[in-house]
């Protein structure tokens, strides 16, 4: 089904693995999709609740592929890069942006390697990002005359701060997972036998104590308002929506699961319980 990425589910919890090791498991627009393809496949399975990305072998992801050389990043057509990375249609393939960006399940980066270039940025859209202490970062486009690419350059400042942001991507040094930790980028620092068991125990943490319905639009909602001018929008939203879930059986067993002191049940499925003010954006693409 993959190549270029391996897709397993463990509980519940689905871990999706770049899978090129011996190539520090660089990107090419093959595994972009295939990335896409594993976040969808996990989003219309009810029975996984989180999903994590991370990388096999030494690394997370090193980067672009750049085994043609200086003309790597060439998509013309007949150009080298178009191998790797597309040419002009690419767009038409689907995006790993959209995928994680809308998933209706949490997700976890567990960085257990070097994450440079788009293999920082390809990440940027989960919600929850964890670094082994052999992680290393690194925003390099302005040293190879490029430019942040896959939406990064907006989620990199929502996630850190615009003078964060800049700084790294001005300089585009790579830097370690302490500096990483510092400014934000990760939550935690773990020791590299500890990343992937630590990221399953958040997965399960999600998986055992929260509400399907309840995470899928919490994180819609902290995505797509984080940026926003006021506040009005959302109080439009949020009041409506609290309210739909207020009459559904979610509420009723969170508040039995509460009151009786034991692990809730929640009866609520993002395949078919979302209230029907979802979803309340239109994306292109």
């Amino acid at each position: 089904m993959f190549e270029q990425i391996r897709y397993e589910v463990r509980g519940p919890t689905a871990i999706v693995t770049l899978n090129r090791p011996e190539k520090l498991n660089a990107y090419t627009a093959a595994m972009g999709v295939e990335i896409a393809r594993a976040i969808a496949a996990a989003d219309a399975d009810d029975a996984v609740r989180a999903v994590i990305l991370t990388g096999e072998g030494r690394g997370f992801c090193a980067g672009a592929d750049i085994s043609a050389g200086a003309d790597a990043f060439d998509t013309r057509e007949g150009g080298a890069g178009a191998r790797n990375f597309g040419d002009r249609a690419e767009g038409r393939q689907p995006s790993f942006v959209h995928a994680l960006f809308n998933c209706r399940k949490a997700t976890i980066a567990a960085f257990n390697g070097p994450a440079v270039g788009v293999g920082v940025t390809l990440a940027l859209p989960t919600d929850i990002k964890i670094a082994s202490t052999a992680a290393r970062f690194g925003f390099v486009f302005a040293r190879r005359g490029l430019v942040p690419e896959a939406a990064s350059a907006w989620f990199l400042p929502q996630l850190v701060g615009l003078p964060q942001a800049l700084r790294w991507c001005l300089s585009g040094a790579v830097f370690d997972a302490a500096e990483a930790l510092r400014g934000g980028l990760v939550s935690e620092v773990i020791a590299p036998e500890a990343l992937l068991p630590r990221a399953e125990a958040i997965a399960n943490e999600i998986a055992v104590h929260t509400a399907p319905v309840s995470i899928c639009l919490t994180r819609q909602m902290l995505w797509r308002f984080a940026g926003a001018a006021t506040p009005f929008d959302l109080l439009r939203l949020d009041g409506p929506m609290a309210m739909a879930l207020g009459a559904g059986g979610d509420v009723r067993e969170g508040v039995s699961a509460f009151l009786e002191k034991r692990p809730p049940n929640f009866p609520g499925r993002v395949t078919r319980d979302l209230p029907a003010a979802y979803p309340w954006w239109t994306d292109e693409g």
